[in-house]
């Protein structure tokens, strides 16, 4: 039946080192990602921490509940094949990245706006040599080639499962300097979600609950939670 948790087979997880990898075991034997690989990790600590998820399963296996599972399995059965593309899908949001779009209108808003992104925009161009444009037009900027440049660098820089957390918050912020802002602990999870929801926040307080709203900053705080974990035990 679609949908149905698989029964829980196993009575312990643990981590066995082999040539110096970390895998994950249950009673013993092996786990494998869903290709087929050994789900073997870089670091004692992000081992230890998916243990513990597959540890904490009750009677069903809750996928849902293995966020750094999840994430191990992307970087080991999906990133090493396409890697370049993932790099250039990630930098690519340099091109349009959410902090250098701003309004005039309403005069609350884009003082927030600045308030949140400016300091962002100055950061890349600090620690990256990414000097961005910032428009209140609603046609797309051409980015300087060197600004671009310099961030997909950033972003190819990153290992494997590096890549697959930052990949996960560009996507999940609309934005690549807040995601990269997040990965080199400029900002905590908290607050790179609630910089690239300024204007989901100010609609919700402008204009009161709304379900589909509510829910994309839900699935934004939950990503950069999981994706500031990830980053945290690679460490």
């Amino acid at each position: 039946m679609s949908g149905t948790k698989p029964k829980r087979f196993y009575k312990s997880a643990g981590v066995v080192e082999t040539d110096g990898s970390h895998g994950i075991a249950l009673d013993g034997k092996p786990v494998r990602t869903p290709a087929g690989k050994p789900l073997a990790v870089p670091g004692a600590a992000l081992a230890d921490a998916l243990a513990g998820e597959w540890a904490a399963q009750g009677e069903e296996i809750d996928r849902e509940t293995m966020p750094l599972t999840r994430l191990a399995c992307t970087a080991l059965d999906l990133v090493p094949e396409r890697r370049t593309e993932i790099v250039g899908e990630v930098a690519a949001y340099a091109e349009t990245d959410l902090v250098c779009y701003r309004t005039d209108e309403p005069p609350a808003l884009a003082r927030r706006q600045t308030a949140a992104w400016q300091p962002l925009v100055a950061w890349a161009a600090e620690r990256y040599g990414a000097r961005l444009a910032v428009t209140t037009s609603i046609t797309p900027l051409a980015q300087a080639p060197g600004a671009l440049e310099a961030l997909r660098a950033a972003v190819a820089a990153n290992d494997d499962f590096a890549l697959t957390g930052l990949s996960l918050t560009t996507r999940s912020f609309g934005s690549l300097v807040i995601a990269l802002a997040m990965r080199e602990r400029r900002l905590g999870a908290a607050e790179a979600a609630q910089a690239s929801l300024v204007d989901e926040h100010y609609q919700l307080e402008r204009w009161g609950e709304d379900a589909e709203l509510a829910a994309r900053c839900t699935c934004v705080a939950r990503d950069a939670a999981d994706a500031e974990r990830l980053f945290r035990l690679l460490a």
